[in-house]
């Protein structure tokens, strides 16, 4: 049986998107195969970037300890494996308008049209066709549908793990996204942010959700190489 893989990772390259409280994206040469180095009478050269970034950058998922004050909060070293390794659902939302609120409704709908249930264990990711439509434009930081508090409680109450989404944040800019943060709290959940190509998962059924962080010691976030594995 073959497997089929969809990447659904964003690039991080030079002052790629994040919002203006994290830090922007540096990326610059450190070494280059211009200078030549010596040993022994052996020649070579190696090429490396250095790279400066906050742990919110790209694709990424949040720690607990990002929006929970808690000491004992877990960060993102802390978070099992498993947590990022599980049976994934994608529900298509990108009829909605940019800027709009996802209710418990939009929610039922899409999983009904999807013919799969929110399943226990999930991660379920939203397709809000947001990536498309702001993708090289200052909206992308700002006009994106999401979530509210309500629609992410039905979420948490399914028993997932995570939800993902194509936007910077989890709800829209303001009240609600502090909401939905706080939702994650409360309910023992989080999410990933910064998705690409979540258009190729629509109606295709269950997938192997893949997104490892970064094993970063007090980790509020990780930026994660975000897959989809479809069994063929």
């Amino acid at each position: 049986m073959g497997q089929t893989l969809v990447d659904l990772s964003s690039e991080i390259y030079q002052n790629c998107p994040t919002l203006p409280n994290h830090p922007h994206m540096v990326i610059t040469e450190f070494q280059s195969h211009d200078t030549i180095r010596e040993s022994e009478g052996v020649k070579f050269s190696c090429s490396s970037m250095y790279l400066s970034m906050g742990e919110h950058t790209a694709t990424h998922v949040d720690a607990p300890s990002h929006f929970d004050p808690d000491k004992d909060a877990f960060s993102i070293d802390m978070v099992p494996l498993e947590n990022f390794y599980t049976s994934g659902i994608c529900l298509d939302l990108s009829h909605k308008p940019l800027k709009s609120n996802i209710t418990i409704e939009d929610l039922i709908e899409a999983e009904k049209a999807s013919g799969e249930k929110v399943m226990s264990g999930d991660t379920v990711l939203l397709h809000m066709r947001h990536y498309e439509r702001t993708k090289n434009t200052p909206a992308f930081l700002t006009d994106f549908p999401g979530l509210v508090k309500d629609s992410a409680e039905w979420l948490g109450n399914k028993g997932i793990v995570s939800f993902g989404v194509e936007a910077v944040s989890p709800g829209t800019p303001g009240k609600n996204n502090f909401e939905v943060h706080l939702v994650c709290k409360r309910m023992k959940f989080t999410h990933i942010e910064g998705l690409i190509n979540l258009e190729k998962l629509v109606n295709k059924g269950r997938f192997q959700f893949i997104g490892f962080p970064l094993k970063i010691r007090g980790g509020t976030g990780s930026p994660i190489r975000a897959v989809a594995v479809f069994n063929n």
